[in-house]
């Protein structure tokens, strides 16, 4: 089974994949850890990766279009894949549709999470990530202790930049949310209708728990 997972940033995404990698048995693709990865290698693309996202804009078509042709290339990928993060324009998602055609795949169900903005911004702004291992959390399932250790990977520093495991991202602070908001409307959603033409699409409510928004997407997939 092959899926695409679309929304904007905050409104679960990454938790809603992880759940849905573990119940179909796919290989999870989500192209903001291969930027991320390409930022930590301080590489000359990876700065230039750092700037755009840091600014909350997105890395041109044709990069993307690379990363993805490689990706969905791989053996590990023949047998389903959930594509995360990706596509994010509407040049994206008709290269996408070329690239499926060419490799003689297609899409099986396309995903799209909602929330109201003010609730993208409240999660968002209490999110921290760990540098080690790329996984995101909201503050406010740890009360009022500030957590140390990384509760995915067990880290409390990451050994190679000699930094807290646990940081918050620049790109966290509500200017650049709501920025990043637009982008996602502006250029995002044309890309789902874009896909709609071709592919199975459902709508989900991103509102509530994660397990509420996980039984409405096990609805769709059954």
């Amino acid at each position: 089974m092959n899926i695409v997972i679309m929304g904007p940033p905050g409104v679960g995404k990454g938790t809603q994949s992880h759940g849905i990698v573990q119940a179909v048995g796919v290989v999870h693709i989500s192209t903001g850890d291969i930027l991320r990865m390409s930022v930590r290698s301080g590489s000359e693309l990876g700065k230039k990766v750092y700037d755009i996202m840091t600014a909350g804009d997105l890395v041109s078509d044709e990069l993307m279009m690379e990363l993805i042709r490689e990706r969905l290339s791989r053996e590990d990928a023949l047998g389903g894949w959930l594509l995360d993060g990706f596509p994010r324009t509407a040049f994206q998602a008709s290269a996408l549709i070329e690239l499926l055609a060419e490799l003689g795949q297609t899409v099986d169900h396309v995903l799209v999470l909602d929330a109201p903005a003010k609730e993208i911004v409240r999660r968002l702004e209490g999110r921290i990530t760990c540098r080690v291992c790329n996984e995101t959390m909201n503050l406010t399932g740890f009360g009022s202790v500030k957590p140390v250790f990384c509760p995915f990977c067990g880290c409390a520093q990451d050994a190679e930049r000699s930094k807290p495991a646990l940081y918050q991202r620049a790109d966290d602070k509500e200017e650049t949310i709501r920025h990043r908001l637009e982008v996602f409307r502006k250029k995002t959603l044309p890309a789902a209708w874009l896909l709609e033409d071709k592919y199975p699409l459902s709508e989900i409510d991103g509102l509530g728990t994660p397990d509420e928004v996980s039984q409405r997407i096990r609805s769709v997939l059954e």
